[in-house]
């Protein structure tokens, strides 16, 4: 079936894949739209990776279904894999070979020409570095390395497993530069990450912990859906404050900041009520992302049993 302009570049139903008899993805719907960025969630050990695995077709879910580019989950996994680009949690190319050499053998696995590798480096401003073995690479630079092996066959897809884990805020924010280029020439983008800087950057989230989706939106929906009011509570004893009201009921959480307290819970009234019974005033706040992440972490069921 050819894919259509206005269909989604992923929809998944009901995946479903298990290891050693746990199962690690339950029954997950996510659906991502073309040419959107999209974030995806989780703790450690919540099935990111396992999900986006089946989705670039190197895993065979247990159960389920779907298209990835109009393709079918199930029976199309090698047509997907050359149609998508994957980069892993840890660098994977050969570090005792140069950047233009390791470009030159992903080119040779794609039967791209000889020209795709020049441009490539010219595009990822690799080319002043190109003889320069990977090994010896900053985390910044290894990043970009795997970002161009990634996208020099010029993928429709491109899945991003917490890509800039261990690099400098600098070369975090260049990144996610080049991916807002990429995706505003059309590239879907599907991104696990732990930043919520990051998540917030993205066009929508999904949120899985312990194998299930929780939740999914733009950061506005899901923090609203959260259903958290959060205040903010100056105070010259930040640390005692702080052990008061983590007990104090209609309190969820409780983070410091310099001398004052990020304070969240449920119920409006009901914090209000236990900052004032701390001897402290709240001054209304934003809910962050963080405190939603936080809060839906606790709230989750661990299935490892």
């Amino acid at each position: 079936m050819t894919p259509q302009p206005h269909d989604p570049a992923i929809s998944v139903k009901g995946l479903t894949k298990s290891f050693g008899g746990r199962r690690v993805v339950d029954h997950v719907d996510m659906t991502v739209a073309a040419g959107e960025i999209a974030g995806f969630l989780g703790p450690n050990g919540s099935g990111k990776t396992t999900c986006i695995r089946m989705i670039c077709g190197l895993l065979t879910p247990d159960a389920g279904q779907g298209r990835v580019l109009g393709l079918d989950l199930m029976r199309d996994q090698r047509a997907i894999r050359l149609q998508v680009g994957y980069m892993t949690q840890r660098f994977s190319l050969y570090e005792d070979l140069s950047i233009q050499q390791n470009l030159a053998f992903v080119a040779g696995l794609y039967r791209l020409p000889r020209q795709s590798v020049a441009d490539t480096l010219e595009d990822l401003g690799l080319t002043s570095r190109r003889h320069q073995l990977a090994g010896s690479l900053s985390g910044g630079w290894k990043q970009r390395l795997a970002l161009a092996a990634c996208i020099m066959h010029h993928p429709k897809l491109l899945l991003l497993d917490e890509p800039t884990a261990g690099v400098d805020p600098k070369a975090r924010r260049a990144f996610w530069d080049e991916i807002h280029d990429r995706a505003s020439r059309g590239m879907t983008v599907l991104v696990s990450t732990h930043y919520m800087d990051e998540a917030e950057r993205c066009n929508r989230i999904h949120y899985i912990a312990y194998g299930r989706l929780i939740t999914s939106g733009t950061v506005a929906e899901v923090i609203a859906a959260a259903g958290l009011v959060t205040r903010t509570v100056e105070t010259d004893r930040p640390a005692a404050l702080a052990v008061a009201l983590r007990h104090a009921p209609g309190v969820a959480q409780v983070e410091p900041f310099g001398a004052s307290l990020h304070v969240t819970g449920t119920d409006a009234t009901a914090l209000d009520a236990a900052i004032a019974a701390a001897g402290a005033r709240g001054v209304p706040a934003d809910t962050s992302l963080e405190d939603v992440f936080i809060r839906l972490m606790e709230q989750s069921e661990d299935n490892i049993r």
